[in-house]
């Protein structure tokens, strides 16, 4: 390549090198950036490099320059995010059950770029998305930017909808018919996403979760159950439902050991009223949606909270513990 014919491309290159190759762990000195450059067919002088961080600086890189030892080394110092922030990212994309394997990598490799490539080394070696339960709907990206294009026009979409069959098959939902629904707003509750839409056929509001819909479809047509929506409050929608599944909404009044206040307050949130009723416990009025996930995690607390009114929701609880154990007894029969 003829000497120079990258020129044009030079200060491109410099801040490349500076971003990808220096943090203040790793400075460079003027003859090792120049070495870079020349490896883009690029020659560099020492006085045009200063006029080169100048104009840098001016972009609005924090190029650092500090003596180390005999030599004068430059660096990258603060940058778009810090490494801590990064990795709070990279744990939150791992964490994501809807975010795909292959799809958690992808976006973990972008995050690196923001770092040098040493300290990119450190986030890479945080990945342990392996054998995670993570959503297996690549499409689920897609299906978002949809759903978000479809609420900022004000238009009614159409979809498909499937669940799991025991061949780990997809099966469709009402023999592969469209749902018809106005989309209002999405949830992310449980580690999933949901859709919160109007049925206008039903006349309700209902939800989906959005790893689970295919083929979405913008229609002409405008949203409907806008009275209906705004009547809702959306804060304590998902709050009420266990694993976001339907029930009768009821209050319902549950009695807790002192030690179950934490467990109370991350489920209900802290405007929730708590009462003592006796030194070892208190009781808490709630608003759920009552079925058989939450009657799951009241049992799950080991008897630390105990349903105590209505009656009709007491017994609903008896009836799902008789019907466990009646299962395990004829399994040992």
């Amino acid at each position: 390549m003829p000497r120079g014919a990258n020129h044009k491309l030079k200060l491109i290159y410099l801040m490349k090198i500076l971003l990808e190759k220096t943090d203040e762990a790793h400075p460079m000195t003027l003859k090792q950036i120049a070495e870079e450059l020349a490896g883009y067919g690029i020659a560099a002088e020492r006085k045009s490099l200063y006029a080169d961080f100048e104009a840098l600086r001016v972009y609005g890189l924090d190029i650092i320059c500090e003596k180390r030892g005999r030599s004068v080394c430059y660096y990258i110092g603060a940058r778009d995010f810090e490494v801590a922030e990064l990795k709070l990212l990279v744990d939150a994309v791992q964490s994501s059950r809807f975010i795909t394997e292959k799809k958690s990598r992808e976006l973990i490799r972008k995050l690196e770029g923001f770092v040098s490539s040493y300290e990119g080394k450190g986030l890479h070696r945080q990945v342990r998305v392996q054998g995670r339960v993570k959503t297996m709907n690549e499409s689920i990206y897609y299906n978002v930017d949809k759903l978000h294009q479809a609420i900022g026009d004000n238009v009614q979409i159409q979809f498909q909808y499937f669940q799991w069959n025991v061949d780990k098959k997809m099966e469709l939902r009402r023999e592969g018919a469209c749902y018809r629904i106005s989309p209002w707003e999405l949830i992310w509750a449980d580690e999933k996403y949901y859709l919160m839409g109007y049925d206008g056929q039903a006349g309700m509001m209902k939800h989906f979760r959005v790893d689970k819909m295919l083929n979405i479809r913008l229609l002409e047509e405008m949203r409907e159950g806008r009275s209906v929506f705004e009547k809702m409050d959306m804060a304590s929608y998902s709050q009420r439902r266990f694993g976001m599944f339907g029930g009768s909404e009821q209050t319902v009044k549950l009695r807790c050991e002192n030690a179950y206040a934490g467990v109370i307050i991350d489920r209900f949130g802290k405007d929730v009223n708590m009462r003592k009723a006796d030194g070892e416990h208190f009781e808490v009025n709630v608003e759920v949606a009552v079925s058989s996930r939450f009657f799951g995690w009241v049992f799950a607390l080991g008897g630390g909270v105990r349903i105590v009114e209505p009656k009709v929701v007491v017994e609903q609880m008896k009836g799902e513990l008789s019907k466990q154990r009646e299962m395990y007894e004829e399994q040992t029969k």
